[in-house]
């Protein structure tokens, strides 16, 4: 193990027994994301080294749950999973665990955490760019220059995004017990801490971010380029691990999420609440429409939006934002 290999954890998830948490072995830290850095030079400078890395395969990685010891081992590109079924339930909430890089003792050590949601609770999940923040992402040349010049806090949500997903959080629930978000993207999980910070900053619900293979400095123009089916597989994987959990979906249509929502309803109609796609991209709107029509056939609720405004007034309409919690 080499003298400075650090692990870099993200949070993970789990239901009654089946518990989640994933990272990446890197060779050395990633410098600190500057929230709001002066300048586009500077921004451009800081965005760069979130993809200066070293990922280091083949190192050892264990954490006790309960009294169980679980391992992994790193991938050559420094990714690893944690993987487990508890042996006993657990309750709902954040809990904590001590995450060891190498053998207890020995190797450096961390805490990383997984949230349990409650079985009554909906959960949501929602795609990023051009859903939540304002990306460009079928432009190339414009989606590079938001994510190269601009700082977390200079780049920009959809209006009343915020306010929307405030109140889907407490949906149905109390705010000690808000309802879990998944955020799953194409982008790489070099940009995990820049998008931590953009969320953070505009105060939308915390989650766990579902993010696609860590990429070099030399692959920063091709970032949220990956094939999508990667992403299909990290939400089936949610839906296997919270089965008594009953899902809301976002997106938008400027690349393949009404597809590959579309292909989730085939399998689980009767786990899934509703379908939002944003629209922002105007040539797809027909498409999109066409998509959300078979859907909405699997007795599901559909809508197509362009202001977060329309979408609130559904999720009244249809019972996901109740009126003891629309206060915002």
């Amino acid at each position: 193990m080499a003298k400075h290999t650090v692990l870099k954890l993200y949070q993970g998830y789990g239901h009654t027994h089946d518990m989640v948490l994933f990272g990446h072995v890197l060779e050395k830290p990633l410098k600190p994301v500057h929230e709001n850095s002066r300048g586009a030079l500077s921004n451009l400078l800081h965005l760069l080294n979130l993809f200066i890395v070293k990922p280091v395969g083949k190192q050892k990685v264990k954490t006790t749950w309960q009294g169980q010891t679980i391992e992994a081992v790193s991938e050559d590109d420094g990714f690893f999973l944690l993987e487990w079924q508890a042996a006993e339930n657990t309750a709902a909430g954040i809990h904590k665990l001590p995450v060891t890089l190498g053998d207890p003792g020995i190797g450096s050590e961390t805490y990383g955490e997984i949230v349990v949601p409650f079985l009554t609770q909906y959960a949501f999940i929602s795609d990023i760019d051009d859903t939540v923040m304002i990306s460009h992402s079928a432009t190339s040349i414009k989606r590079m220059k938001e994510l190269l010049f601009k700082s977390p806090a200079q780049r920009r949500v959809f209006e009343d995004v915020v306010k929307h997903y405030q109140l889907l959080a407490l949906s149905n629930t109390v705010s000690e017990q808000p309802n879990p978000f998944f955020y799953v993207s194409s982008s790489e999980f070099n940009l995990y801490d820049y998008l931590v910070a953009v969320f953070t900053l505009n105060k939308l619900p915390q989650g766990s971010f579902l993010l696609n293979q860590i990429k070099k400095w030399y692959q920063l123009f091709k970032t949220g380029k990956t094939k999508h089916e990667g992403k299909l597989l990290r939400i089936l994987r949610l839906f296997v691990h919270f089965p008594q959990q009953r899902f809301v979906l976002f997106g938008d249509n400027s690349q393949s999420d009404p597809f590959i929502y579309e292909r989730l309803t085939e399998k689980y109609s009767d786990r899934i609440a509703a379908v939002y796609i944003r629209n922002v991209a105007k040539t797809n709107e027909a498409a999109t429409a066409a998509v959300l029509k078979k859907i909405e056939a699997r007795n599901i609720a559909v809508l197509q939006f362009t202001h977060s405004g329309e979408a609130i007034s559904h999720s009244r309409a249809i019972g996901l934002i109740t009126v003891e919690n629309d206060v915002l």
